[in-house]
């Protein structure tokens, strides 16, 4: 058989499965012959491409999740907009099996629920059905629990457990709600001009891509806004780096966290190389303020350049009415974190340094030696951009940069209209979109 026979066979025989999986689904309600036609259409349809042809056992399917095609672009909403007509499909045709979350599930297992598994991760187009419906988790199953955790933002380890379970049981009319949803937000963005060169801060990714001439030049993982302190949506351009900066703690921060941590530990600011100030500038020793009180929310705390600076190497600036920025951060275990929403509203971002060489390129004298040596000394020193570059706080959580490769992620500020969207157990108040973000309030404290 030659290799173009075989892959018309597989073919066949996924539209085979998904559709007496269709007809069997539609069955319980009205419209079955709807649905099994509509199906039909999606399976058959040319710009859908072929999902039995991308798939192998040796992680390339992993791979192709990743792309350089920025999240703001034309490229992407029509992929996010094609990917919706996928998705009324297969909603259409009733969706895909719960799969029971009776065990943890990985390569070598066998269980009743794999069966299951394998029909989920056909029907979005992760696992070839050629493979057939054997219960045991073999390396097929593997590559594509490993393709589809990529897809929603999860640890590619192939291994089913809690959030594999949760993200593979939000039922598939929620999941195509949530495409339509971030379609008007991708065309708001895509409409606008957005200069040669931005900076992107998607919220529920939890991180950052650097855009030039309409590809992915960097991309970063970033830490964002609590459930309670949210990282705001914005628009602005970054003006100035600031190189081993102070850092000022605003005071909400006082209030919530230096005051309680004073209560316990009498010498953290000592500690920690924080020092109070009154309007005048003189120096006021912690020992003369009552920590029972809010007193010292009526001073300045000011935390000297140093490995234990809350902003750690450098600070990136743009005016914004919600004293918010993006930093450098002592705590770098943190991005390890599947769930990293634990900022006060700034951003932290990974490998900040290769982001801040980028931005400072074409400023005179400033390139990679320039910049580190400077860092290595501790002195305060700025960069200010000649040409300020845009930068976007976004909160896109449901995009495609191809139709077949569809990205979901935590609606961790619970915007997008379900509960279910959200793998946190946190509770968010209701977003009022155009309000002021009532939460996001300077940075964090380090511990």
């Amino acid at each position: 058989m030659t290799k173009a026979t075989d892959r018309k066979s597989q073919a066949a025989t996924r539209r085979q499965f998904l559709l007496g999986a269709a007809a069997a689904g539609a069955g319980l309600a009205p419209g079955a012959a709807f649905a099994q036609n509509a199906l039909s259409e999606i399976l058959n349809a040319p710009s859908r491409g072929n999902w039995d042809d991308q798939f192998d056992t040796r992680g390339s399917s992993v791979r192709q999740v990743a792309s350089n095609t920025p999240i703001f672009s034309n490229e992407t909403l029509r992929s996010t907009q094609s990917a919706v007509g996928i998705y009324q499909g297969i909603a259409a045709s009733g969706g895909w099996p719960q799969v029971p979350q009776s065990e943890v599930l990985r390569i070598g297992s066998q269980s009743s629920a794999v069966p299951l598994l394998r029909q989920r991760l056909a029907i979005a187009g992760d696992l070839s059905t050629s493979i057939g419906d054997s219960a045991v988790f073999d390396s097929y199953v593997d590559a594509a629990v490993k393709r589809f955790q990529a897809r929603h933002g999860l640890p590619a380890d192939g291994v089913v457990a809690d959030h594999t379970y949760k993200a593979m049981n939000v039922p598939a009319q929620l999941r195509l709600n949530q495409l339509i949803t971030n379609v008007s937000r991708l065309q708001e963005m895509v409409s606008k001009d957005l200069g040669g060169r931005f900076v992107m801060v998607n919220i529920p990714a939890a991180s950052v891509e650097a855009v030039e001439n309409g590809r992915v030049v960097q991309r970063h993982t970033a830490i964002v806004g609590k459930i309670d302190r949210q990282s705001p949506i914005l628009e602005s351009k970054i003006t100035n780096l600031n190189l081993n900066p102070y850092w000022h703690a605003p005071a909400s921060i006082v209030r919530k966290d230096i005051i309680p941590l004073m209560r316990k530990n009498p010498q953290y600011l000592a500690e920690s190389n924080i020092h109070i100030y009154d309007g005048q500038g003189n120096e006021i020793p912690p020992e003369t303020i009552d920590w029972n009180t809010d007193e010292a929310v009526k001073y300045l705390f000011r935390q000297d350049p140093g490995k234990n600076n809350a902003m750690a190497s450098v600070k990136i600036n743009f005016p914004n009415p919600y004293a918010v920025y993006m930093h450098d951060t002592p705590q770098q275990g943190l991005f390890s974190n599947l769930m990293r929403f634990d900022s006060s509203g700034c951003v932290r971002v990974q490998n900040v340094r290769d982001l801040i060489v980028w931005l400072a390129r074409d400023e005179p004298g400033w390139d990679r030696q320039h910049i580190e040596q400077v860092i290595a000394s501790r002195q305060r020193q700025d960069i200010d951009l000649s040409n300020p570059v845009p930068v976007f706080f976004t909160y896109i959580s449901a995009w495609a940069t191809d139709p077949n490769v569809v990205q979901f992620r935590d609606d961790i500020y619970h915007r997008d209209g379900s509960e279910q969207l959200a793998m946190s157990e946190l509770q968010a108040e209701p977003y009022q979109g155009g309000q002021q973000n009532p939460y996001a309030q300077g940075d964090d404290i380090v511990r």
